[in-house]
């Protein structure tokens, strides 16, 4: 008995890591990030399952794309380069997969994309999911994704066309490719979004020395992992000091100090994409490292939360 009731105040004192991020509540703050694993309802389930607190689709369009050709991915020596072009089967042959990913007991938030207030709309329209989450920000779309993102009036207008459609929260995934992200924020807001997601890739480039050849067969791809993490954290810090909505923070994040690090910089809840080459076990990972240190520190989320800017 004696045992049971020391089992049961240490469990009773663990911080809890569950959230109310952008209009959703999350057994916690750890979400996996469009684009990775998100291709099948089997995946995005699994994700869950293994500790995910919502997933994100890979991001869904009006009409199938094959997306660029090869080679789409190259690992370089901070992370990975990708121009996978938006490869999908269109929002209407997809719907399947998201049924199949509730199931996994958590948000599912689709991913979408369109060239025009107006083709955001109609997608939005026409699927399910527990929320919604605007690709403004891809960098190697050619018509969509940063070609509309990097303006702020058009990021307003897209969010205003798919909030006034949708009859769930909105996130908009922001580009890290201007001079102003604020800006484009504030656009967001101003349209109506439940929370931003800061940041998608960083545009860059390799090239294979012997032949002289782009490795990419777009040229141009966007960067991601660890290199792009300092970015990402001044981008959250900067957009969650200026906003009054949620601020999702996303790039770089592997460990569980980067993800208390991107909520200190004022993130309501974080996302891991590239970090998912080590596994599904990531996600398990930083909830028991982030749980922790909680507890060691007699802390809560709240109370790291947006630290940093208290303490500037």
């Amino acid at each position: 008995m004696l045992i049971l009731l020391s089992l049961f105040s240490i469990c009773s004192i663990m911080p809890s890591l569950s959230v109310h991020a952008g209009g959703l509540d999350l057994k916690n703050p750890v979400i996996l990030a469009a684009g990775i694993l998100g291709t099948t309802g089997a995946s995005l389930r699994r994700a869950a399952q293994e500790g995910a607190g919502a997933v994100v689709t890979k991001s869904l369009g009006s009409a199938p794309r094959e997306g660029h050709h090869g080679p789409t991915v190259v690992q370089v020596d901070c992370g990975l380069l990708n121009a996978m072009g938006l490869p999908n089967p269109s929002y209407r042959e997809f719907q399947q997969e998201i049924d199949t990913a509730k199931e996994g007991g958590v948000p599912v938030i689709a991913s979408i994309f369109g060239s025009s207030p107006e083709e955001f709309g109609r997608i939005a329209s026409g699927l399910q999911a527990d929320a919604l989450e605007l690709n403004l920000s891809c960098p190697h779309a050619e018509k969509y994704g940063a070609e509309l993102g990097r303006y702020p009036d058009l990021v307003e207008a897209v969010t205003g066309a798919v909030k006034a459609r949708a009859h769930v929260p909105v996130w908009v995934k922001l580009t890290p490719n201007t001079a102003d992200i604020v800006e484009l924020g504030l656009a967001a807001q101003r349209g109506g979004a439940d929370a931003v997601v800061a940041i998608n890739t960083l545009k860059a480039m390799a090239i294979d020395i012997e032949s002289g050849y782009p490795i990419l067969g777009n040229r141009f791809g966007g960067l991601s992992g660890p290199a792009v993490k300092p970015v990402a954290v001044r981008c959250v810090y900067e957009l969650a000091s200026a906003l009054e909505i949620a601020v999702i923070g996303v790039g770089g994040v592997s460990r569980w100090e980067d993800a208390a690090e991107m909520i200190m910089a004022g993130a309501s809840a974080v996302q891991v994409g590239t970090a998912m080459t080590k596994g599904y076990g990531v996600f398990g990972e930083i909830n028991e490292g982030l749980s922790r240190y909680l507890e060691r520190k007699s802390l809560n989320l709240e109370d790291i939360k947006g630290l940093s800017a208290r303490r500037s």
